[in-house]
């Protein structure tokens, strides 16, 4: 079986991968990040993740390489990972009591070729209290996530609905994963 490599540095794409089953090596890919003048949120993250899985590929001849990137849109505005604590509270005041899209980015590439998804998710925030937000700001867990926060921790208060998958929120939609990889690799596709 030809090797599976997660071309990402995310923790919790690593939690999520290995529990579904997946044996596979981690490598995270160093590109430029920057979005393009005019790019649409998905056509964004669909190009992160193909130049991460065609980066890594390309120094493991043979292997099959997934390439993911996330990122959370409210009304067109893209909000990636906060750049501070003012940049995180910006973006947490902006999602307060309103609905925003998680947008992630899968590329497969190895086998027959390379294939790309976007997975779209609604997520419902409700109203952030003055309190909740000064605590989740001092508690530093916004820094590393898209739109500043995550769905599978204190954030959670704060989210009464979501439409679409629970896994893409938290960065790795893994039903789109197995029908992705099985596309260029029966090796790794549905059973």
């Amino acid at each position: 079986m030809r090797p599976l490599i997660l071309a990402s540095a995310s923790p919790r794409r690593r939690e999520l991968l290995a529990q579904a089953g997946f044996t596979f090596e981690v490598r995270a890919a160093d590109i430029d990040e920057t979005r393009h003048a005019g790019e649409q949120p998905m056509d964004y993250v669909r190009r992160l993740a193909l130049e991460k899985a065609q980066a890594i590929a390309a120094r493991n001849p043979g292997a099959v390489v997934l390439g993911a990137d996330t990122t959370v849109v409210l009304e067109g505005e893209v909000l990636n990972k906060p750049v501070d604590r003012d940049d995180a509270e910006r973006m947490l005041r902006l999602l307060s009591g309103r609905t925003h899209q998680v947008h992630t980015g899968l590329a497969v590439v190895g086998g027959s070729g390379h294939q790309s998804h976007v997975e779209t998710t609604d997520v419902v925030f409700r109203a952030i209290a003055e309190e909740e937000l000064t605590a989740y700001l001092a508690s530093g867990d916004p820094m590393d996530k898209a739109g500043a926060y995550g769905i599978q921790g204190y954030a959670a208060r704060w989210i009464p609905r979501i439409e679409g998958d629970y896994f893409n929120v938290v960065g790795l939609p893994l039903a789109a994963v197995v029908r992705l990889l099985g596309t260029v690799s029966s090796e790794y596709g549905e059973r």
